[in-house]
């Protein structure tokens, strides 16, 4: 695997990434529109492993009304989820 996720593997994942929620959309494609094209593999699996959550949990969690917990407390999860806040965020 490369360095970075190019073509086909970031297209699988901006499509995996689609919500049901506009607010969770917003965040996420912010988030491409800064990342895409440094995305590591590292990274794509925190966000694959966040995109496993109900829409209203990882609204919970990219607003900051809880922290990850559990499984998804691990340092790939937890990158993502800042870059994902911060993204979310007007200057």
């Amino acid at each position: 695997m490369s360095a970075t996720l190019q073509g086909p593997e970031l297209n699988r994942l901006r499509w995996r990434c689609r919500r049901g929620l506009l607010e969770n959309d917003l965040f996420i494609e912010r988030f491409f529109t800064r990342h895409s094209e440094t995305l590591t593999p590292q990274q794509a699996a925190g966000l694959e492993r966040l995109m496993d959550l109900a829409d209203n949990d990882l609204l919970d969690l990219l607003l900051a009304r809880r922290e990850p917990q559990g499984e998804l407390d691990r340092p790939d999860v937890r990158n993502v989820l800042a870059q994902l806040r911060t993204q979310g965020r007007t200057p």
